[in-house]
């Protein structure tokens, strides 16, 4: 093995290890709700991070969840808002990034600039305007009016990762392409987006989970019983003088399940997006 791809082979174990290594701190929150989930409410206090055992399993707070509120409505609403704003994330994200990576225009770095501005400006910055325009738009108290707002917060972010992968996909590919009859949008569909999948992956994570964790938006834009998301529907067991802790945490372990197993499916296509620069 030649010295450059010994020195390649140890960047990509390095940013393995510390993928790793962040991913057991990030986990390990989460591994101390869902354990004082299936735990009583006595023993969530006095021993938070033990394991249940035998005197101390107790599922009441998963049966506080199923009793009261309408919790699977809860999911199927934060399933249809995160599926459909994960889909126009990367759609339009990725079509943004493919025209600013491929054609240059005047004004095509300003465009870039302009987009990035929604990394850098918190969309909460503008709930004021935000609602005053659903209100004037009758959408309040749908889940299109969270779409909308989702999907606008998450392209500046697609764009930025996606616009550099596109950077690195072969001109040569691309005007083969052209030269063969292909039209712009089949050279986007069909040559570039394949090419680009761990970076969708890794767009698709880090814009998912913001996404189902909101609480703000929820609150602001849909409160209504009907659209109510699963992490607005938990904060019926937050109270000013009593709060349910079991039920609490229980609804936060269902609420987690979701993240996981999209965590689960994409893992090898975003350790892929997020070490490809260290093989190179």
């Amino acid at each position: 093995m030649s010295k450059r791809a010994r020195t390649s082979h140890g960047r990509a174990l390095a940013a393995h290890a510390i993928l790793l290594i962040y991913t057991v701190i990030a986990l390990f929150p989460v591994f101390v709700i869902v354990i004082n989930s299936m735990k009583s409410r006595r023993e969530i206090f006095r021993h938070p991070l033990s394991l249940p055992g035998p005197g101390s399993f107790d599922l009441v707070g998963f049966q506080t969840v199923l009793q009261q509120g309408n919790f699977p409505l809860y999911f199927w609403n934060s399933l249809v808002v995160t599926v459909v704003s994960l889909a126009f994330i990367l759609l339009f994200g990725a079509m943004a990034a493919f025209a600013l990576s491929e054609y240059r225009f005047r004004g095509n770095t300003l465009m870039g600039l302009y987009l990035a501005l929604g990394i850098m400006i918190p969309i909460r910055l503008g709930t004021v305007a935000i609602l005053k325009l659903m209100v004037a738009a009758g959408l309040t108290n749908t889940l299109f009016a969270l779409i909308l707002v989702y999907t606008a917060q998450g392209i500046p972010l697609a764009v930025f990762i996606l616009s550099e992968f596109m950077k690195t996909v072969s001109d040569d590919l691309k005007n083969a392409g052209r030269i063969d009859g292909l039209s712009e949008y089949r050279i986007f569909f069909t040559l570039v987006l394949p090419l680009v999948r761990p970076a969708m992956a890794t767009v698709a994570v880090f814009s998912m989970i913001p996404i189902w964790n909101d609480l703000w938006f929820p609150l602001i834009l849909a409160p209504a019983e009907s659209v109510k998301t699963v992490t607005l529907g938990a904060q019926m067991f937050l109270g000013q003088f009593v709060t349910n802790w079991n039920a609490v945490l229980a609804s936060l372990t269902l609420a987690i399940v979701p993240v996981l197993v999209l965590y689960l499916v994409f893992s090898r296509q975003l350790i892929r997006g997020i070490t490809s620069g260290a093989v190179k």
